[in-house]
């Protein structure tokens, strides 16, 4: 277990405040820096105890920037409640999965779901959306199966899975793009809590670095709240920006992959 020097415990609570910040702002796509973060900033060795930890993180850094777009009236309850449930089981099967899954493959894997969540989120959305969306037995029939597939791919990879939760509300319930934001939020913690919860029960999260990252993602999570509300005009533009921050880190944690597996010479 990572000794809790002074450069560990500031990076682990920065780590935090990035992942707060963004999950703050675009509900989705922030989590997926989690683990690269403890493996390459705070420096976690173990890519399981990075994957279990950044869930824990994650989850109760999504609980928080939950919170505060609950107060602002964005989070849809019905349609969030039922991908979540759905999903439930989802991550619980991914999860487990991966726990059978050698840390460098692993790592792997995860880089090829970062570059395909940074690449989706250049996607622009075919419309608005309908702000008064309403839950009825046809939308469950939708929402149920993608939140089980949403739900198994977040497990898989250690991920809140913000970036399908998203687009998968919009696809289907239709709803607008600031409550699918937020909306996600409540799967992105269900997620998150079930992908910990599994990886705690095999000795796979670190509870120190946890506390550590969710100090610095309440923070962070304010800011990003508040960062939204200012982004409101300007969105796709920063959101584009960062899916690029993504897609480059993707780059970088398959290179390391790549060279612990030992194929890069």
């Amino acid at each position: 277990m990572i000794e809790l020097t002074l450069p560990v415990i500031v990076a682990a609570l920065l780590s935090g405040a990035l992942v707060g910040l963004f999950l703050g702002t675009f509900g989705g796509g922030g989590s997926v820096l989690a683990a690269p973060l403890l493996i390459y900033a705070v420096g976690v060795s173990e890519p399981h105890i990075a994957i279990g930890t950044s869930a824990a993180a994650v989850a109760a850094i999504a609980l928080i920037s939950l919170t505060g777009h609950w107060r602002e009236g964005r989070v849809k309850w019905p349609c969030a409640t039922v991908f979540a449930v759905s999903g439930f089981l989802g991550s619980l099967i991914g999860s487990t999965l991966a726990l059978r899954v050698p840390g460098d493959w692993l790592l792997l894997a995860f880089a090829f779901a970062m570059a395909a969540i940074g690449l989706s989120m250049f996607r622009r959305p075919k419309s608005e959306g309908n702000p008064d969306v309403h839950i009825t037995p046809a939308l469950i029939g939708r929402i149920a199966p993608m939140g089980l597939g949403v739900g198994g791919a977040a497990g898989f990879f250690g991920i809140g899975g913000g970036f399908l939760i998203v687009p998968g509300l919009m696809m289907a319930t239709g709803m607008t793009l600031a409550n699918a934001t937020a909306s996600s939020l409540v799967s992105v913690t269900v997620f998150g809590a079930a992908t910990a919860a599994n990886y705690a029960l095999h000795g796979q999260v670190d509870l120190r670095l946890t506390g550590l990252m969710l100090a610095g993602g309440a923070v962070g999570g304010g800011l990003g709240i508040l960062l939204a509300r200012a982004l409101a005009s300007r969105v796709r533009l920063a959101r584009g920006a960062f899916a690029g921050l993504i897609v480059l880190v993707a780059f970088y944690v398959g290179w390391k992959a790549a060279q612990s597996l030992g194929w890069t010479g």
